[in-house]
């Protein structure tokens, strides 16, 4: 207030002579001051020793030394020819003391009242400290607290400071009550509420909090809802106003959105104007809107975008198409017209990478389909980004055309990555009361060392098996895409050693194979292989009767050679955690001449995500094989049987425990009945996946409602029920009765040390022989 009071003040002292007349400087005395230097004083005015002034120049003088904000109160006064000025500082704080909040943290508090100039040390003005007592106000009804009230208390200390006291009242969340719509008589008002972000207060209200007001969020709203009309053939409707009321207690808040919707408009007629560089009869296929439809915007909008894109696939990556409506109000119709500026042809100039920290540049660049001196096609550049996106080495991937400066035909295209971890580590070191003494480890690395070459290296060692393997496999053997990889194998196991009630018998097996694949389209691919592997079976004396049976046939030792082919194809959108597109593969696995075994394998899998909102997706799998013997015996070897059961199969169930039991020995009469897999695997299910709640990043985290089912059956299956009530659930002929089911929730997470997952599963029909696991875990599985 002294501030505006001055000029008048000095008015008042020149009407009564108090400085009638001019003076020349010779001194100026500064009283007063604390805190502040006298340098920072004599810095502002804008008078010197040997100035002549004035009182209208003392006013202008004073006005210099408030703007500084370090004084509240300033006197200019006269003794003789000295200048004397009398000064009031401003006071310092010294404390700032926060109380009841709990919504912001205090560390945020303090930050924006430090920005604002209210922290310790500083200068005190009141001023700033009410605009940011109106700020935090706006901060909490933005978030829907609309009773908040704030306090400020300035409490005055010795040597001029202040100590300032915030005493916060953040009320309660005013939740949305009612929302209404108000002057529609097309549609119901429940259809358009529905559209809306904003919902009133309901079960999930607290996990999802759309049922807090935001002025931002009702701004979406409403654009949604012209949307809705626009794209109906409303083509002038109208949101003529929105009322938003609170009760006066401040806790509810109601809604209403009052609109007209006019007439519905249908299409006219459909033209094509400008230079359209490719035919107009290939440009009138892309067309989604034709005369006699109603009028939608959407539907408007996304024929331009695919003449565009189409344009961009000639190399008109800047191409600008546009539809242009005009109204007939008459017959309540519209014609469409397309503008078609192509602009000039662009050309790649470079492709650059940035934020592959450890994959090489050879190895993005081999996938890019966009070659750098050809034209910019729009197709190509996004193929090329799937394509990195489906390695599974990056969290993300973002391209973006920049027009090189100086040129008007050239552009960078500019990819940007996100590494995350392509691979898993294990490690144990241990006593197990059955096992004895583990030691063991493994590396399994999809881009070792960022050369994009799969490497697996595994060593384990316990009481009854130990076992080395290594693989390798280089996806780019050859320039076009041919792969080549190699693996070799030991393994030696003695169930006799190990202390549990399962089935005895001992096995060593060693092999090594290679196999080559090439690329018969963008999204599909043929494998071909061979190997060689030698096994020697030994009895023990409570092996099950099966396994007997089996040595005494065909012998305890084999050396097989196998000959494998498979085709595979996939259009999924990334390589870890994909949530579009599908992916299958069929392989075949057989020995050939030569081999003492005779027997093959048929397997098929595959995937298919369907998006059903913008955060759920559903994804439906199945996971079936086949094997035989021929050549004299339908039976495939015991050893090569195929199990089902726990996470990557039947969830809910123990690893490997469904289908076929064993017959006990005869030797152990108490010895129960062990799975013992089969020669048919059907295993499928369905997942909705969702957002894990209060997690921001899910990239690399992935949660999912699932339904599962399968089995295993062994269509040669020799044990028969010996007793009324003895069941062995896939034991002949294929019985989808006998088809297991379990729904549950599951967690995968990516981790450094590769994919962990977790599931928590209920069987739901499970069998008195099966064994049930309703908790379940797993570290360095394949997603």
């Amino acid at each position: 207030m002294k501030r505006y009071l001055l000029p008048a003040l000095f008015s008042m002292l020149m009407a009564q002579g108090a400085y009638a007349a001019a003076f020349q400087i010779s001194d100026i005395r500064v009283n007063g001051l604390q805190r502040v230097s006298a340098g920072s004083v004599f810095s502002a005015l804008p008078l010197n020793i040997g100035d002549e002034v004035d009182d209208p120049e003392l006013v202008e003088a004073t006005r210099s030394l408030f703007r500084t904000g370090f004084f509240q109160d300033i006197q200019l006064g006269r003794d003789g020819d000295v200048l004397v000025i009398n000064l009031v500082e401003r006071p310092s704080i010294s404390s700032i003391e926060l109380e009841g909040n709990k919504a912001i943290k205090s560390e945020d508090l303090l930050k924006g009242l430090s920005a604002a100039g209210l922290a310790e040390g500083e200068i005190f003005q009141r001023a700033t400290l009410e605009g940011v007592r109106n700020e935090l106000l706006r901060q909490y009804v933005s978030q829907g607290r609309y009773s908040a009230d704030i306090e400020a208390q300035v409490i005055p200390e010795p040597r001029n400071r202040v100590a300032l006291k915030i005493v916060i009242d953040e009320g309660s969340i005013a939740a949305i009550s009612h929302i209404n719509v108000v002057g529609n008589t097309v549609f119901p008002t429940e259809d358009l509420v529905d559209l809306f972000e904003l919902k009133t207060s309901g079960w999930f209200s607290f996990l999802r909090n759309d049922d807090k007001y935001s002025r931002e969020k009702l701004s979406g709203d409403l654009e949604r809802l012209r949307s809705y009309y626009l794209d109906r053939g409303y083509i002038n409707m109208n949101v003529a106003s929105t009322q938003v009321s609170i009760t006066p207690d401040k806790k509810n808040v109601y809604i209403t959105v009052n609109i007209t919707e006019g007439e519905r408009y249908s299409i006219s007629d459909v033209r094509l104007s400008g230079d359209l560089v490719v035919s107009e009869d290939e440009i009138k296929r892309l067309m989604l809107i034709e005369p006699g439809q109603i009028f939608s915007r959407q539907v408007m909008t996304s024929t331009s975008d695919l003449i565009s894109r189409r344009l961009g696939n000639e190399g008109y990556t800047f191409a600008s198409v546009n539809g242009i409506p005009e109204i007939n109000e008459e017959d309540k119709t519209v014609a469409v017209t397309f503008y078609v500026d192509p602009g000039k042809r662009a050309y790649v100039n470079r492709i650059n990478f940035r934020g592959n920290t450890k994959t090489e540049d050879q190895v993005l660049r081999r996938e890019m389909r966009q070659m750098e001196g050809g034209w910019a096609s729009t197709y190509l550049i996004d193929q090329s980004k799937t394509r990195l996106e489906r390695l599974g080495f990056f969290k993300e991937v973002n391209v973006e055309t920049v027009p090189v400066p100086g040129t008007d035909d050239l552009i960078d295209v500019n990819y940007s990555v996100e590494e995350q971890p392509s691979g898993s580590v294990t490690a144990s070191l241990g006593f197990s009361q059955s096992s004895g003494i583990i030691l063991g480890g493994s590396i399994s690395q999809n881009n070792f060392f960022g050369t994009g070459n799969r490497v697996s290296i595994g060593a384990n060692r316990s009481d009854y098996q130990t076992s080395l393997s290594f693989g390798f496999m280089d996806p780019y053997f050859t320039v076009d895409g041919m792969s080549f990889g190699y693996n070799a194998f030991y393994r030696t196991t003695d169930y006799d050693e190990l202390d549990v009630d399962v089935t005895s018998y001992a096995v060593d097996s060693y092999g090594a194979g290679f196999n080559f694949g090439y690329p018969i389209s963008d999204t599909s691919r043929l494998s071909f292989g061979m190997s060689a592997q030698h096994d020697k079976i030994k009895s023990g004396i409570y092996t099950v009767q099966e396994i007997l049976g089996f040595l005494d046939s065909e012998g305890d030792n084999f050396t097989n050679l196998f000959f494998d082919a498979s085709w595979s194809q996939s259009t999924l959108n990334r390589g870890v955690f994909p949530d579009r597109g599908h992916s299958q593969s069929l392989s075949w696995h057989v020995t050939v001449p030569g081999s003492d075994l005779q027997f093959y394998t048929m397997d098929y899998r595959g995937q298919r995500f369907f998006p059903m909102t913008e955060d759920l997706t559903l994804r439906l799998h199945t996971d079936l094989g086949f094997g035989r013997g021929f050549g004299g015996t339908d039976r495939m070897p015991f050893y090569e049987h195929y199990y089902a059961g726990g996470i990557g199969s039947v969830r809910g169930f123990e690893d490997s425990t469904l289908g076929p039991k064993s017959t006990p020995n005869a030797n152990d009469p108490d010895q129960d009945s062990l799975p013992f897999g089969g020669n048919i695997k059907l295993t499928g299910g369905a997942e909705v996946i969702f957002p894990a709640p209060f997690v921001k990043d899910q990239r690399s985290l992935r949660t999912a409602l699932f339904f599962d089912v399968g089995n295993i059956y062994d269509t040669q299956c020799t044990r028969t029920k010996t007793v009324e009530g003895d069941n062995n659930p896939g034991c002949g002929d294929v019985d989808l009765g006998e088809l297991r089911y379990s729904v549950g929730v599951g967690l995968s997470w990516l981790t450094a040390l590769g994919p962990l997952g977790f599931s928590l599963a209920m069987p739901l029909n499970a069998d008195s022989a099966d064994d049930a696991q309703v908790f379940q875990f797993t570290l360095g599985q394949t997603f």
